[in-house]
């Protein structure tokens, strides 16, 4: 670090412009990252349901409809009489179109007819499964649907190539209007919290420069790998969020450097040596917990990780190259174009102040302060107790949202869409299913509670697909059970039973994100140990800091489930309750681990700091409380403002991510981080220093107070 502060203090304009210009460049590539973007990945490509899809595809081909049409006659019109306009269209379609297969109410066997007729029968659809080897892309999909529609006919679309494409471009559009909504404000905050323009719009510029190589370092594993819609957006907002942070840090102790005498390129050399090698710490730190996002199978939860992590390094890599080039050549310019004299200064004093008064009763009666915050949390946590997990579907959508409208339409006014299970009875010797073991595997599968009907569709070599259908109206706990009843049925001699279909894979997708999770959540905690152990050279503050990362995710979770599935404000928020989205459960139990560990990185940076120096206990908790609180609050106020940007988002999901960073970043910046941890550093007086010699021999070299 003592290399690189005097390389960026010696060579500022060189590496300002570098780094200047190859954010630009990567921004302007990354931008194509949203036509290639991927809807799919929520499932787990080991389990038996995706075996199930993959055997149907290839005996069967594609069976999920990516577009639905539903044509509703106007003008007086009966469906017979819009017949001939609708299947000429299909046609045209079908002959413009690479298609795998058109099929309509007015088309087909009679079963197939019922199931595209609405009860009513004033609607009927046309189910379009696409070619997609034929160059059908997200970006060009929605230049498909026109060609479908009527004269004379009011014509809807859902399906799930429809629905994707309405997340995406959700997607798109609240990452525009979160960053439009987030970097004004951000900046007047910073203007009053340094009280100067120039102070203020270093980290914000910082921030967009971020958002550039965030999306340039997704697009570039497009290439590789499937990317998740989401993850743009996940990856922007921390990128956004994080530069902003780190760089308030930075030039906060800049400024403190040079108030206390320092040139301006010792100053920089000093932030880069204290604040620069705490944001190392800390951006690796954030690294390691969104790591533990790839041991999922689920390409979705993988893609979050790596846009994660992008955003990670992205804002950490400018934190340390291009913020300490623009403060070595801004020099005392960075306290310019202030909106008061002196306020600046004014306002570091007043927080001073208030930190130390504020730290100093905490530490006269900690342990009462420790139990009351402790008792609050786990009371705040109580909900998980409730909590279960569901699915993302098209009910993540505005209400008013077109594909939403028409899903909602073809689900309630739809007798059956065919929506079951669907079975494989495949032979595990030389002989293949016979007909008559299918047909009593099928009479099994009828009698299932929950399955309406089933029967056999066909067979191919070595096995014979059955489908069962649930019975109308059957609830999705209930779909669960049949398949769970429908895997427990005993296959005849030779043979195994397979269970696949919609709710398996969601069940199966479940049951992956629960098995898995532990092992995420223990290589989050060890590498944090690992590495704070490093960083502080003290085995009871990494324990410790793991611990209050935990009652932190605690508490917010149990707030998450309180609002988004037992339904208390959901209507203020406008969503609708429903069981908690394991994917993003996961992004945010990652992002609120390891932005937990970050501010305590900050707090107790500056703690080990004092007591490097000599203080007691309780001088290095009030030395630290003082310095940083500002900081931290103030780093946890703008990130609540770029998160809280996303709460106005259409998609509840995104509003699930949103409202749960803001409850973290509320509960853990200021109660946790500010009140808790200062009362538990005094109950654990000296402990808190105790380390092995081993590792004070290491600290010495790599701790961040050395």
């Amino acid at each position: 670090m003592t290399r690189w502060a005097g390389f960026v203090v010696a060579r500022k304009w060189w590496v300002l412009g570098l780094v200047v210009l190859v954010a630009v460049l990567a921004g302007i590539w990354g931008s194509g990252v949203f036509g290639k973007m991927s809807q799919g990945g929520f499932i787990d490509p080991g389990s038996e349901s995706a075996e199930v899809a993959r055997i149907t595809e290839d005996t069967l081909g594609p069976q999920t409809p990516d577009i639905i049409a539903l044509y509703t006659p106007e003008n007086g019109e009966t469906l017979d009489d819009i017949g001939p306009r609708v299947t000429a269209t299909l046609d045209e379609f079908a002959g413009n179109v690479s298609t795998h297969s058109v099929s309509s109410y007015w088309s087909g066997p009679p079963q197939v007819a019922q199931s595209l007729r609405s009860e009513d029968g004033t609607t009927a659809a046309a189910a379009i499964i696409l070619d997609h080897d034929s160059g059908v892309t997200m970006g060009n999909f929605n230049d498909l649907l026109p060609q479908l529609e009527v004269d004379g006919v009011d014509v809807q679309f859902a399906g799930n190539s429809v629905v994707g494409v309405a997340f995406t471009q959700h997607l798109q559009n609240d990452l525009i209007k979160a960053e439009a909504i987030a970097l004004p404000i951000t900046l007047v905050l910073l203007f009053f919290i340094f009280g100067g323009l120039v102070a203020a719009a270093v980290p914000v510029f910082v921030g967009a420069m971020a958002v550039f190589c965030a999306l340039a370092i997704l697009r570039l594993l497009t290439l590789v790998t499937d990317v998740s819609s989401f993850a743009v957006n996940v990856a922007s907002l921390l990128g956004l969020g994080l530069a902003i942070d780190y760089g308030l840090f930075v030039v906060g102790r800049f400024r403190e450097e040079l108030a206390n005498g320092a040139t301006p390129a010792e100053a920089t050399t000093r932030t880069v040596l204290t604040a620069g090698r705490t944001i190392a710490f800390s951006g690796l730190l954030l690294v390691c917990a969104f790591a533990g996002m790839l041991v999922f199978p689920q390409g979705v939860i993988k893609s979050l990780g790596f846009g994660a992590m992008a955003a990670v390094a992205s804002a950490a890599v400018l934190s340390l190259t291009l913020v300490p080039a623009l403060l070595a050549i801004l020099g005392t310019r960075i306290n310019s174009l202030t909106w008061r004299k002196g306020a600046a200064d004014r306002g570091e004093a007043r927080a001073r102040r208030f930190w130390t008064a504020v730290v100093t009763k905490v530490m006269r009666r900690p342990a009462t302060i420790a139990v009351l915050i402790v008792g609050a949390l786990l009371l705040m946590a109580s909900p998980l107790l409730k909590a279960s997990f569901g699915e993302v579907t098209y009910t993540a959508l505005p209400e008013d949202d077109p594909a939403r409208v028409a899903t909602d339409i073809l689900t309630q006014d739809f007798p059956t869409t065919g929506n079951g299970a669907t079975l494989i009875l495949r032979s595990t010797d030389d002989t293949p299913p016979s007909l008559e073991d299918a047909s009593a595997v099928a009479r099994q599968a009828g009698e299932v509670p929950g399955i309406g009907q089933a029967s056999v569709l066909g067979s191919r070599g070595d096995l014979v697909a059955i489908s069962a259908v649930y019975a109308q109206g059957v609830e999705t706990a209930a779909q669960s059970d049949a398949v769970r009843d429908l895997r427990a049925i005993s296959p005849p001699a030779g043979t195994e039973l397979l269970v696949g279909g919609g709710q398996a894979t969601v069940d199966d997708g479940n049951a992956a994100i629960t098995a898995w999770l532990p092992v995420m959540i223990a290589i989050m905690v060890v590498s944090t140990l690992l590495l704070l152990f490093l960083a502080f050279g003290s085995v009871v503050l990494p324990i410790k800091a793991v611990a209050m990362a935990g009652l932190s995710l605690a508490a917010t979770f149990g707030a998450l489930t309180w609002i988004f599935q037992l339904g208390h404000g959901a209507e203020l928020l406008g969503i609708t309750p429903a069981p908690l989205e394991p994917t993003f459960v996961v992004l945010i139990l990652a992002v609120v681990f390891g932005l937990s560990t970050d501010y305590e990185v900050f707090l107790m940076s500056r703690m080990v700091e004092a007591r490097a120096a000599g203080a007691s206990t309780e001088e290095a908790v009030t030395f630290g409380a003082a310095r940083t609180g500002r900081i931290v609050t103030a780093a946890a106020l703008l990130l609540i403002v770029v998160t809280g940007a996303f709460t106005i988002s259409g998609l509840s999901i995104m509003r699930f991510l949103g409202v749960g960073m803001i409850i973290a970043l509320i509960v853990d910046a200021t109660v946790v981080r500010m009140l808790l941890v200062p009362s538990l550093v005094k109950l654990m007086g000296e402990a808190n220093w105790w380390a092995p010699r081993w590792m004070k021999r290491v600290h010495e070299k790599v701790g961040i107070g050395h």
